[in-house]
């Protein structure tokens, strides 16, 4: 009974998504629920364009509205058919009896019909080609990484490993040696000191003093920022859309007589950069809500250094978040390159002569990347790059570029110099 009110809570989640286009972490789980609906939504919405197709050619017709619900858990039973370990007996029938909780006992030969034909077909099924992508997603990514994108689109769909951020305090290698004791094995990483890449994810407070900041959870791509802002202990530094405080947390872990603020424009995403300052004790960083595009939270007084993570589609963190193939729309795309040039505009108005911006983004789109930073160095004369040496990525026309890896989530940095 506990596996099929996981699988029903799966079902809610999933219908969330496809259904009323809502974000995957926007669903409130309930208290007790395991692990095991959270792998069933993830692997469900991973593999959504590849498991809709396959339903759809089997459906002789498509649902009423009103019913999409059951396409939603066909969807569910396919996944568990074709990725999961689970008996192909206990998928379909655990799967079916769900019919009975959505009051459409109509439904119930029809899901057990087509989940049937899924499970004599998965040998054929599993040997296709499909990228399980939309295909405006999939030409976007091919126009702009003609060499790499298959490797982009199978990454998306594996599952990210867990990595963490440790504390300067704590030496890393023997934090790893700590670890390994208690039976958590990692890896390090040459290019991102701090970072530990756990073989396994394991739940946060396993982790050897997580609850009094030895160590943050965060992809060793991103924890290049701080490193490569390089904070002084006598800067004066803008964290703009800074939720939930990673990288602020980093900036003050290496310079923590900065003073540091740290911007965002959503009072709830606040509340977790603030919980993140508590965790590491952190009293120094201001926080400040306010819309980066804007300066009426200003104080007028000039920064050495700025740390602009923009608002991005994500494209290259697909595989933490998977809902995004299916909210994230071509429109949205050049919406988010205008916001993104707005914001560079108003910050660099903020910055000192001599000071410094770094430009991140966890997309792996060209137009919000390096296209978008070589539009705003023609834009202003006082704008000019400073190179990235790091054996990390790819050197692309401005700024570096990582493709998804195992190691590494898809992200882009460009640091730009204000002349004198």
């Amino acid at each position: 009974m506990e596996n099929n009110n996981s699988r029903l809570v799966a079902l809610e989640a999933i219908c969330s998504v496809v259904l009323d286009k809502k974000s995957l972490s926007a669903f409130v789980y309930p208290e007790q629920e395991s692990g095991f609906s959270k792998s069933l939504v993830f692997g469900t919405i991973r593999f959504y364009h590849q498991l809709n197709d396959i339903v759809t050619d089997l459906l002789n017709h498509s649902l009423k509205k009103e019913d999409l619900d059951i396409h939603c858990l066909m969807l569910l039973g396919a996944y568990q058919l074709l990725y999961s370990k689970i008996a192909p007996h206990a998928c379909i029938f655990e799967t079916v009896d769900i019919v009975n909780s959505l009051d459409k006992s109509w439904a119930k030969g029809l899901v057990n019909a087509i989940l049937r034909q899924i499970d004599r077909d998965k040998n054929k099924l599993l040997n296709q080609v499909h990228y399980s992508h939309p295909t405006w997603l999939v030409k976007k990514i091919k126009q702009n990484h003609a060499d790499n994108f298959e490797q982009i689109l199978a990454q998306n769909n594996i599952q990210a490993p867990m990595t963490i951020r440790v504390h300067p305090s704590y030496c890393t290698a023997t934090y790893q040696q700590t670890l390994a004791q208690i039976g958590i094995q990692t890896k390090s990483l040459a290019v991102a000191p701090q970072a530990l890449i756990l073989d396994a994810p394991v739940n946060v407070y396993d982790l050897i003093d997580f609850d009094i900041g030895a160590c943050y959870v965060q992809d060793a791509s991103a924890q290049l920022a701080a490193h490569l802002l390089a904070p002084d202990n006598q800067d004066h530094i803008l964290d703009a859309c800074s939720a939930p405080g990673g990288k602020t947390t980093h900036l003050c872990e290496l310079a923590p007589k900065a003073a540091i603020i740290a911007l965002d424009s959503s009072l709830e995403r606040l509340e977790r950069v603030k919980q993140n300052l508590q965790r590491f004790n952190l009293k120094t960083i201001e926080i400040i809500q306010g819309d980066a595009q804007q300066q009426d939270w200003w104080n007028g007084q000039l920064f050495d250094k700025i740390l602009l993570d923009a608002p991005c589609s994500a494209t290259g963190v697909i595989r933490r978040h998977p809902d995004i193939k299916l909210l994230r729309k071509p429109k949205g795309i050049n919406a988010l390159v205008e916001l993104q040039a707005d914001i560079l505009a108003n910050l660099w108005q903020l910055l000192k002569p001599g000071g410094v911006m770094l430009y991140a983004t966890c997309s792996v789109l060209k137009a919000e990347n390096e296209f978008q930073i070589a539009n705003f160095i023609n834009q202003h004369d006082d704008a000019s790059e400073i190179k990235i040496d790091l054996d990390w990525g790819i050197k692309t026309s401005i700024g570096r570029q990582q493709l998804p890896t195992h190691e590494f989530d898809g992200f882009y940095y460009a640091k730009i110099f204000k002349s004198l």
